[in-house]
């Protein structure tokens, strides 16, 4: 400390703290040595409190106002230095200041999932975020058990605290109300007082700090199984499976129609797309007019063909009759149905080959 400092704090007996930092709970004034002269000015602005602390134990405290330091007003320092008749300048002792409101741009959050039994989803893991406001309310229980001889003190030093404490009481709601997560989001107003009343026991009388406000923002799922809901979300706005199908299968036949680069492949796709169709289409009218058309016999005969490594079907026998009339289904074209022991070329099925004998044509006469 330069010598202009120390003349200047041995002259200048105006004791106050201008706080601009929005963050700090409790600052220790500078004083070289500590010394404070006989009526100094003690200003303590509002939302703040000044703690005398003579030789590490707590003596006077004072709150917002203008104050001439005297023996009068400085009772237990008087009695703890001993003075009868008022005391000489300089005295000595540290003064603290504290803030007072609220700091309110603070968050918490879950660090690692807590697991919960949820009623409609078993074993699950959830997420919580959310924000919170701090407030010192007794001075000497934060200086004593947090602050100690530290020259600044601010929120960001009992963060980890803070969020321990709020994680801990969010996972010993969650665990003992035994609402079902789909449910959470309609009583984060009533979930985060309970919090706050369950953060305010634990900080209180220890520390000395107050939780004003706190919100419980988000209460999230896993992104998995978020995915998950969103698919199960999906299924349920399309409705009827049957109906979707058919109509995918529609569109993917009108592609490959109005595609006729796509060669083989494209070729193969809309066949198999439409032994679908047909099959489905035959089912719709099976089940809507059984006078018109009478389901199939429980004997006939399912055909699975196999096309591009890839099975197709089942398909009834009019069906892969139409498919080898139209030279979609070859001679070796593997198939299968019940009974088979494995796949085999449709012409060597006795069920089948007189199907390719009646489709290929006689020869031409001659000319």
């Amino acid at each position: 400390m330069g010598l202009f400092d120390k003349l200047r704090g041995e002259l200048v007996d105006i004791i106050e703290w201008v706080d601009d930092s929005r963050h700090t709970l409790m600052w220790r004034f500078p004083r070289y040595q500590n010394e404070i002269k006989n009526g100094a000015q003690l200003i303590v602005r509002p939302g703040q409190q000044a703690i005398f602390v003579h030789r590490g134990q707590i003596a006077d405290v004072f709150q917002e106002g203008h104050f001439t330091l005297e023996t009068s007003n400085l009772p237990i320092l008087s009695t703890l230095q001993g003075w009868k008749y008022g005391f000489n300048s300089p005295f000595k002792a540290e003064v603290y200041f504290v803030s007072t409101r609220q700091i309110t741009d603070l968050k918490w959050g879950t660090t690692n999932p807590i697991m919960l039994r949820d009623p409609d989803f078993g074993p699950i893991r959830l997420r919580a975020f959310g924000t919170y406001a701090l407030k010192a309310t007794d001075p000497r229980a934060l200086l004593k058990e947090l602050v100690g001889t530290d020259q600044t003190f601010d929120a960001d030093a009992v963060s980890e605290l803070m969020r321990s404490i709020i994680v801990t009481a969010v996972s010993d709601m969650l665990g003992q109300s035994h609402i079902a997560a789909l449910d959470l989001a309609a009583k984060y107003r009533e979930m985060s007082e309970q919090l706050r009343k369950m953060v305010c026991e634990r900080v209180d009388d220890e520390y000395g700090l107050d939780v004003p406000m706190l919100n419980i923002v988000n209460i999230s799922f896993p992104e998995e199984v978020e995915k998950a809901l969103d698919a199960r979300t999906s299924m349920g706005v399309i409705g009827n499976m049957d109906q979707f199908t058919q109509f995918q299968t529609a569109q993917a036949i009108r592609a490959a129609a109005e595609n006729p680069a796509g060669g083989g492949a494209a070729e193969g796709m809309g066949m198999g797309l439409g032994f679908a169709m047909a099959g489905r289409l035959a089912q719709s009218a099976g089940g809507g007019g059984a006078a018109a058309m009478p389901p199939p016999l429980p004997t006939a005969t399912a055909w699975h063909v196999a096309f591009n490594g890839q099975s197709q079907g089942p398909f009834t026998s009019e069906q892969l009759a139409q498919g080898i009339a139209q030279g979609k289904v070859a001679p070796n074209t593997l198939v299968w149905s019940a009974g088979q022991s494995g796949w085999s070329p449709a012409g060597e099925v006795p069920q089948l080959a007189k199907l390719f004998a009646a489709a290929v044509p006689p020869p031409p006469p001659p000319a």
